[in-house]
């Protein structure tokens, strides 16, 4: 007796059709199997699959019975499993047995011709459906992964592409499958026609769509390439340009897109219905507002007699949300409820206020930081659990998380309990990213012979939050051993301690002798004490000791004024040993700072202001001096993701009674971080040498236009600048015509080594002995 059900011959049915069939085959052909007593079980044909899990689909054991309705389950269980093609079942002797013919499996997955997407996420997207090494051959699971990739493909605007699939059978019963794609040319945007307007042209229209026409841009930006979701993306900005100017009854009729015959040009055509312009009428509140409608009230963005705009109203119903939730209503509902009056283009909106329940946080729950602390990331939230929810805190808790800078990406949710109808958890989420900056450099020459140069700065130290500093520098000119650490949380209460020791040497090298030589020991110990959420006051004492020496070969007049003030040089200036000598000096410098940050993140801002101001005032010592910083920072996105980034800084030194300010304590400017196009501390007055000597006081100013690259890391940015500054001696008038301007383009990144910075530059007026630099880079913090 034999029956013998071969799943390639059989037509495309379901499981369970063909489970009848074979049903109806046992029982009323030639072949319907006697019952029998099974004696044994053997299982033939088997290459890859253990004889145990056939057994464990088999609906029958030695002993029993095996009639027609077994041998029907038999079969459907057996198919079911997806890994045989051929099944037959035979009795001999009493005997049981299954022959089966295994479905191939896959090989492996190759892709030829590919270029617009990588060929591993090809083949891990063709794994997620079913198609992937070591799977099991279905032909129907290859032509559904064949028709996905020309989805994505003709997402891509490759419309003229084709795809060639060969399955070639290879030992073991296995095959391999190759997708042979011919990606053909891209199809471009040839023509956008909008129809229906009359208030706005059509290239004024355009100019919001993210598609376009092909430009000389194009080939970086791809706006010629058609997308369905772009085309969305558009369609929704033309509705929000038109409503944001009162066009509250604008529509968007149609879109037809339609293709050349050779598939190289698309046409795309909008229709639509601009309606007539509204002006607002009335504004009411109505609801729950707990004895704050005023408060409420003055929240709105429009009011009687403006010319309606919707997405002021939504800010206006976003911001009342927001203040409900800043009292614990965090679910309030807030919608407004136009009334048209279309003969006098009005339009009256009753604003219905639904507070809800009041909701606390049950708890705060972090996830991602492997490394750091969780005490690191809690002691910044201002939200606290078994406490009413407060939306602006939960914002401010976040903030901080962010400005910390220990973290790629934060990302905060506040999800409701499922089990009560009050309460939320506050998930807060962070992506960890390395905190610590380690650079090190060689180098030789016949004046210095080996140099060798280093620092490491860690700003999460074993994720406690503190950071730790050191800096070595073996230059003969730039000798500098420092150690630095502040600790951020010094007391539960948030005050910050610095401590700061360092041994600095600067030595110019001209010819065999040095004209001048500086040396500083110094430490400092400095407090921090945070008085609200965005201002810090610092306090700070520090001891300095500086030895000055000067040699009668070219020491420049600012070292020889301050030896012979305050060391053993000579005092009469028409001697030509004038200020020849050495001067040592001690000084106990203290510091008082003041500092305002509400930016959005400390390495990659795009809204928000920073301001430091910071007086240093030495008046213990033999010689007195005070210096005073001023630092502003502004930045405002002002169109989709192009962030506006003001930044000025205006620095003052002044020697105290009728000692000179030290030279050693001068500002200097040039370069990143100051003016961009000259040499790196290049400007002001030089020595003999032609070198810069710095200055007493220090005016910058710096514009950029940061744009961030699509779908890039969001801190890699591109970026045009305007920077201007200038230092001046002291005592010297600050004059317009002295300042020095610099122009140009840069990019900047947070890579995983540190922050980047690189621009091309150039000097708008720069004079005869100014040292221009168009190319620069830096690898820091800077503006």
């Amino acid at each position: 007796m034999k029956l013998h059900i071969e799943r390639s011959t059989l037509p495309n049915f379901p499981l369970r059709s063909i489970a009848l069939a074979a049903f109806a085959v046992c029982s009323g052909s030639a072949f319907a199997i006697q019952p029998f007593t099974v004696k044994d079980i053997r299982v033939e044909g088997l290459q890859r699959t253990e004889a145990g899990t056939v057994f464990s689909y088999l609906p029958v054991k030695v002993g029993e019975v095996f009639d027609d309705a077994k041998s029907t389950a038999a079969i459907k269980s057996l198919y079911a499993t997806g890994f045989f093609k051929d099944i037959q079942i035979e009795e001999q002797n009493g005997v049981l047995v299954v022959l089966l013919d295994e479905r191939p499996t896959i090989a492996g997955v190759e892709f030829t011709g590919t270029k617009e997407f990588e060929k591993d996420a090809l083949v891990k997207a063709l794994k997620d459906i079913g198609i992937g090494e070591s799977r099991i051959f279905d032909k129907a699971t290859v032509d559904r992964a064949e028709q996905e990739l020309k989805r994505q493909y003709l997402s891509k605007g490759l419309y003229g592409m084709q795809i060639t699939t060969t399955i070639t059978p290879i030992e073991r019963n296995r095959v391999k499958v190759t997708f042979a794609v011919n990606e053909g040319e891209i199809a471009r945007i040839a023509q956008i026609n909008i129809i229906g307007n009359k208030a706005f042209s059509d290239s004024e229209l355009r100019d919001l769509m993210a598609l376009n026409t092909p430009t000389w841009f194009s080939w970086y930006t791809k706006a010629d390439q058609y997308s369905k979701q772009k085309l969305s993306g558009d369609i929704e900005t033309l509705r929000s340009f038109y409503q944001n100017r009162g066009y509250l009854e604008m529509q968007i009729l149609s879109t037809q897109i339609s293709i050349t015959p050779d598939k190289k040009d698309i046409y795309i055509t909008i229709n639509l219905t601009e309606g007539d312009k509204y002006t607002i009428s009335d504004i009411k509140l109505e609801g729950d507002m707990y004895g704050r409608e005023d408060e409420l009230k003055s929240l709105m963005l429009l009011k009687k007699g403006d010319i309606y705009n919707a997405a002021r109203l939504t800010e206006s119903t976003k911001r009342i949300s927001e203040r409900m939730g800043n009292f614990g209503y965090a679910f309030a509902n807030v919608n407004a409820n136009p009334i048209l009056d279309k003969e006098k283009k009005e339009v009256a909106f009753t604003v219905f206020v639904d507070g809800g329940k009041r909701v606390y946080v049950r708890r705060i729950n972090l996830a991602g930081n492997t490394r750091t602390r969780d005490e690191v990331i809690r002691r910044e939230f201002r939200q606290f659990e078994s406490s009413w929810y407060d939306g602006e805190k939960i914002k401010a808790s976040r903030d901080r998380v962010e400005r910390l800078g220990y973290f790629g990406d934060v990302k905060l949710e506040t999800p409701e309990v499922a089990t009560s109808t009050d309460q939320v958890d506050v998930n807060l989420s962070v992506t960890e990213k390395p905190t610590g900056n380690l650079t090190f450099g060689a180098g030789y020459s016949s004046a210095e012979r080996l140099t060798l140069t280093g620092a490491i700065q860690q700003a999460n130290a074993f994720g406690s939050g503190d950071t730790i500093g050191l800096e070595i520098n073996t230059s003969r000119q730039y000798r500098t051993v420092a150690l630095a650490h502040t600790d951020p949380y010094f007391t539960d209460d948030g005050i910050s301690r610095s401590v700061e020791a360092y041994l600095r040497t600067t030595r110019p090298i001209i010819g065999s002798i040095g004209d001048y030589r500086v040396q500083t020991t110094g430490a400092n110990l400095r407090f921090g004490v945070p008085f609200s959420e965005v201002d810090t006051v610092f306090f700070g004492q520090g001891f300095e000791r500086t030895k000055v020496e000067t040699y009668i070969t070219g020491s420049p007049q600012a070292y020889l004024r301050y030896v012979a003030a305050y060391g053993n040089g000579v005092k009469d200036p028409t001697d030509p040993y004038y200020g020849v000598g050495t001067a040592t000096t001690n000084s106990f410098p203290m510091t008082v700072a003041w500092q305002r940050d509400s930016r959005d993140s400390v390495l990659t801002p795009t809204i928000g202001r920073y301001q430091r101001a910071n007086l240093e005032l030495a008046a213990i010592g033999n010689f007195k001096y005070y210096r005073a910083i001023y630092n502003a920072q502004y930045f405002k996105p002002i169109y989709r993701s192009v962030t506006l980034a003001l930044n000025g800084e205006f620095d003052y030194g002044h020697g105290i009674g009728s000692k000179p300010y030290p030279i050693f304590k001068n500002f200097y400017a040039g370069g990143i971080g100051s003016v961009r196009g000259y040499e790196p501390s290049s400007l002001g007055t030089k020595d003999p040498y032609g070198n810069a000597t710095g200055g007493a006081s220090r005016v910058l100013g710096n514009v950029e236009l940061q744009i961030p690259f699509p779908g890039a890391d969001k801190s890699l940015r591109w970026f045009t600048f305007l920077d201007g500054g200038q230092v001046f001696d002291e005592g010297q008038k600050m004059r317009w015509s002295d300042l020095r301007f610099g122009a140009g383009i840069g990019i900047s990144w947070i890579s995983p080594v540190g922050p980047l910075k690189l621009s091309f530059g150039r000097a708008l007026n720069a004079k005869p002995d100014d040292k221009k630099q168009a190319f620069q880079f830096q690898m820091g913090t800077g503006f």
